[in-house]
C-alpha cells in the first residue's frame, strides 16, 4: 500500500461500510455465504466490484471475521485494479452485526472521517448505481436514511399462537434493504448510544430512530436482494450466468485426449479422486489421465498448447506432482483472458476399474477445481470391448471437450 493510495482513501468524501463478518448457514454448504461461489468468484467480490462501479470515488471497508482473512484475501484477487486503490484494511468484526458495524464505524472515525458512510450487506452482490445514487442523495437531504420495497403481499400480524391479530395498511410497510447511507456522524454516533445503552437492533436505521433521528426510506429494488437461503443462489446463478453470457460472446471449443498405461500398485486417480485398484497408473506426474485430457482441452480452446508445453516432463519439479496444478493453471490462463469455462464433456475408457460408483464424486471434485456448477462437468464411461490396449486393461484412455467463452477481440 503507497502513500498516494492511503492519501486518496484519506480524502473520500463517500464511503461504504461493507459487513462481511457473519456466519450465516441458512444458505446451505460450510462456508459463509459471503465467501460462497457465484460463478467464478465469491459472493462478495462480486458485492465489492458492484459497488465499486456504482461510485468510484467511493473508498470501500469491509469488516470481517478474525477467521476469514485468506478467504478475504482471495475475493480480493478477481477486483478491478481501480476498485484495489479503494479498499482499506479489513477491520475485524464482533460477536453480532450491530457489534461489526460499530467496529467499522470507529476503524473509519480514526481516518479523516468521510461526511456519507453506506453500509451494505455482503450478500447483496447485486447493487447498482442507481440505488446508490438514491442513498447518497438521502442521506445528504435527510441525514439517515434506507432503501424500501413497496410490499405486493398482504401482511398480517399474529400473537404466539400464530392467531391474527392485526392487518397492517401494506400501503405504509416497506421491507427494507441496504446500502443504507447516513451522514457520518448520526451513525456513529447512534451506534455508540446503542452499545452505551446495551441495545441491540436488526438494522442500522432503527439504531438511527433509537437515537432520536429519522429515517427517510428512499426507492428500493428488488433485484437487490438478499442470499439467504438455497434458492437466493439459485437465482442469483441464474441472473449471473445471463449477464455473464451476453458479456462473452465468443464461443471456443478445445478438445484433449491422453493415454496412461498400468503398471503394479493399488490405486488411480481420475479427476481428482483416488479409486482403489489392482494397478495404477504410470506417468511423470500422478498420472491423472482425465485431468490430462481436460486440461489439455481448455488450453486447446484457447490455442495455447497442451500440458507437455507448460510443465515438460524433462523438468523434474512435476515429478508426482497433483494433476490438479495442470488443470488450475488452465483455468487461470482462461480468467486472464476474461474468459469462463462453460461446459466440460469427458470419457474415460477403460475396462478396469468400474467409473460408475465413483462418477459424482469426480464430477463434484472437478466442479470445485474449475469454480463450475456442477451440472457443467459431463463424465461418461465406456469399454472398448476387449478390443484394443484398453480391451486387454494395459491402461486407461480419456476424451474431453471442453467449452469456453472470451470477451469479443
Amino acid at each position: 500500500m503507497n502513500d498516494n493510495a492511503l492519501m486518496l482513501r484519506a480524502e473520500n468524501r463517500i464511503t461504504y461500510l461493507v459487513v462481511a463478518a457473519g456466519r450465516g448457514s441458512r444458505a446451505g454448504e460450510g462456508l459463509p455465504k459471503q465467501y460462497r461461489s457465484l460463478g467464478s468468484r465469491a459472493v462478495l467480490s462480486h458485492t465489492l466490484s458492484a459497488l465499486h462501479a456504482s461510485a468510484p470515488e467511493a473508498a470501500i471497508q469491509v469488516v470481517i471475521h478474525p477467521d476469514d482473512k485468506d478467504l478475504y484475501n482471495d475475493c480480493l484477487t478477481n477486483l478491478e485494479p481501480q476498485a484495489l486503490l479503494r479498499m482499506q484494511a479489513p477491520v475485524f468484526g464482533g460477536a453480532t452485526r450491530q457489534e461489526s458495524v460499530r467496529l467499522g464505524l470507529e476503524a473509519l472515525a480514526k481516518l479523516t472521517p468521510p461526511e456519507i458512510v453506506l453500509i451494505h450487506d455482503a450478500a447483496r452482490p447485486f447493487v447498482d448505481s442507481d440505488i446508490v445514487e438514491r442513498a447518497i442523495k438521502a442521506a445528504q437531504t435527510y441525514g439517515a436514511s434506507a432503501p424500501g420495497v413497496v410490499l405486493t403481499d398482504t401482511v398480517k400480524q399474529v400473537n404466539s399462537e400464530l392467531m391474527v391479530v392485526a392487518t397492517p395498511e401494506r400501503q405504509f410497510l416497506r421491507a427494507v434493504q441496504t446500502p443504507q447511507a447516513f451522514q457520518f456522524p448520526v451513525i456513529l454516533d447512534a451506534h455508540r448510544k446503542a452499545a452505551d445503552n446495551h441495545r441491540e437492533y436488526t438494522d442500522d436505521a432503527m439504531i438511527a430512530e433509537f437515537a432520536g433521528h429519522g429515517v427517510h426510506l428512499f426507492l428500493g429494488d428488488i433485484k437487490n436482494f438478499k442470499l439467504t437461503t438455497p434458492e437466493d443462489f439459485e437465482r442469483a446463478m441464474e441472473i449471473i450466468n445471463r449477464q455473464t453470457y451476453a458479456d462473452l460472446p465468443d464461443i471456443r471449443t478445445g478438445q484433449g485426449y491422453d493415454v496412461h498405461a498400468f503398471e503394479p500398485g493399488d490405486r488411480v486417480w481420475l479427476g481428482g479422486v483416488e479409486i482403489p485398484h489392482s494397478f495404477k497408473l504410470a506417468g511423470h506426474s500422478d498420472a491423472d489421465v482425465l485431468m490430462h485430457a481436460i486440461t489439455d482441452a481448455i488450453l486447446g480452446a484457447i490455442a495455447e498448447g497442451d500440458i507437455g508445453a507448460h510443465f515438460p516432463p524433462s523438468d523434474a519439479r512435476w515429478k508426482g506432482a497433483e494433476s490438479k496444478i495442470f488443470l488450475s493453471h488452465a483455468c487461470q490462463r482462461v480468467r486472464e483472458r476474461g474468459g469462463i469455462i462453460a461446459h466440460i464433456d469427458a470419457t474415460i475408457i477403460c475396462e478396469a476399474p468400474k467409473i460408475g460408483p465413483h462418477r459424482d464424486r469426480i464430477r463434484h471434485t472437478l466442479a470445485a477445481l474449475m469454480a463450475l456448477d456442477v451440472d457443467r462437468v459431463a463424465i461418461k464411461a465406456t469399454t472398448t470391448e476387449g478390443l484394443g490396449f484398453t480391451g486387454r486393461k494395459e491402461g486407461i484412455a480419456a476424451l474431453a471437450m471442453a467449452t469456453i467463452r472470451l470477451p469479443s477481440q
